[in-house]
Formats: structure tokens, C-alpha cells, sequence
């Protein structure tokens, strides 16, 4: 069943979706992961959350036509003291929001975790399921959403909603890799800076008055692909910078918005 079906289904009333879903994958059975709690913030959601009166009930659609899937807020993956934060959009219907591991079954015809894995990040270049055993390795995905939203979009609300999550992961890391103009300017509000300062664009670089470095890129999406907006190469030299600023963080007195 598409997104926009179980929209219709469920009562929302949401603009109509103009990015590709991706086909259904066999479905498994999956383990809820356990909040943890870092500082003044939750750095994740609790799986009954309801801050988001619209993703509740679509939550509820899904877990009535798939009880098999996660169907809840998607936690991020990886170690939570990784050098790399790397920040997606939100949930995919039959991706995340199937598995609650972002990026899992790996989208975009396997784009992204390749690269992961070229760059030493992860421990295989594919992955299939939160239990196939990849691992990452200094790096950490996280999503700016962390519920399905209808049609692939988010309001500015569930944004702003999921916001503080955001910036309790933020803090833990060096290094911040945005995927997508959604997810670049909800980091740029959950570090409290002001966007104009820091302008989405392919491969844009900033160095941060925190000491983090920031770098976006074209979110890896099969539209993206297939449009040859995005293609691996493109990816692939994003993450390359990445792995060159994890392992060459800037000294202190180096560090400057920029």
C-alpha cells in the first residue's frame, strides 16, 4: 500500500506526494530500541510519543496494514560518541519506518551505505535489516524527523517538534553531514544559529564557533539519483571531506563560523 493510501485511510489531509516510494520489502519482525538520556535532553523519543497529532495516527494506519513494521519514532543508529553525525530528512514508509534503523533496507538503490563503507565508516556495504550484523564505525545516522510523515513531507511543526532530539545529538559529535535541505536547515535551527549564515548547497563547508564542522550534500533519494542530481561520485566526494575532517578535526583556535 502506498503512503498517500494509508493517508487517505487514515484521515489526513496532507499535500500530495511528488517523491518516489519505495517498493515493499518482505517484512520482519523487529526489537524497539531503549531511549537514552544525555544531559538536560531526551536524545530520543519514547515510542508511545505523541507530539505529533498527524504522525500518531498515521502510526496507527501503518501498524494496522503492516503489524509487522517498527511503526513508531526511528532512533538513531550508530555510536552515540561517533565523530560523524550524519542527519536524514525523516522515516521512508517501507525503509526505517519498516526496520526503526534509518537508512534500513539501504535506499537509493544502495547509494549511500557503499559510500559508508568505502570511507571506513561501516562495516559492509549493504544492509538489509536492523539484525544483519553492519556496524558502523565513528559515525552515526540520525533522522531530523524521527516519525513516517505523509507522503515523505514533514510540516514546519513535526520539524520543529522533533527539534530538540535534533540538538542533543548534535552536541555529541564533530562532525555534521546534512542530507538534504530539510535536514540541513533543522540542524542549522537546533544549533541555534541563524540560517542565512549558513546556506544550504551541495558540498557547502562550514566551520562551526563550536568547534564542529558542518558539510552538506544532495539528500540521496532515488529522485535525486535518477535525476542525476546526485550521482555516487558527487556522494562520494562529500564523504571523502568527511572522513578528511574526522580525522583532522580543527584546532580550537581555528574554529570560526564561516
Amino acid at each position: 500500500m502506498s503512503s498517500r493510501k494509508i493517508r487517505q485511510r487514515s484521515g489526513l489531509d496532507a499535500s500530495p506526494a511528488d517523491s518516489v516510494v519505495r517498493s515493499c520489502h518482505t517484512p520482519l519482525h523487529y526489537a524497539a530500541a531503549t531511549p537514552q538520556i544525555a544531559g538536560p535532553y531526551v536524545t530520543q523519543p519514547a515510542a508511545n510519543c505523541r507530539r505529533c497529532p498527524r504522525l500518531v495516527l498515521l502510526r496507527k494506519q501503518v501498524r494496522h496494514d503492516y503489524p509487522h513494521y517498527h511503526a513508531a519514532p526511528v532512533h538513531a543508529f550508530g555510536p552515540a560518541d561517533a565523530a560523524l553525525l550524519v542527519i536524514g530528512m525523516a522515516p521512508g514508509l517501507h525503509g526505517a519506518n519498516a526496520s526503526g534503523q534509518p537508512f534500513t533496507p539501504d535506499d537509493a538503490d544502495g547509494l549511500l551505505f557503499p559510500v559508508l563503507h568505502a570511507y571506513g565508516f561501516a562495516s559492509a556495504p549493504v544492509t538489509q535489516s536492523a539484525n544483519d550484523g553492519l556496524v558502523l564505525s565513528d559515525c552515526r545516522i540520525t533522522n531530523a524527523v524521527k516519525c513516517l510523515p505523509p507522503d515523505n513531507k514533514p510540516v514546519a511543526a513535526e520539524i520543529n517538534a522533533c527539534n530538540d532530539f535534533l540538538a542533543s545529538e548534535l552536541a555529541r559529535a564533530r562532525v555534521l553531514l546534512t542530507l538534504g535541505g530539510l535536514a540541513h536547515k533543522a540542524t542549522i535551527k537546533a544549533l541555534a544559529l541563524r540560517q542565512a549564515d549558513y546556506p544550504f548547497g551541495h558540498a557547502a563547508r562550514f566551520n562551526l564557533a563550536s568547534g564542529q564542522q558542518l558539510i552538506a550534500s544532495y539528500h540521496c533519494s532515488r529522485y535525486n539519483r535518477n535525476t542525476r542530481r546526485l550521482t555516487p561520485e558527487m556522494l562520494a566526494n562529500v564523504f571523502a571531506t568527511a572522513r578528511a575532517m574526522v580525522d583532522n578535526p580543527l584546532p580550537v583556535t581555528q574554529s570560526s563560523a564561516s
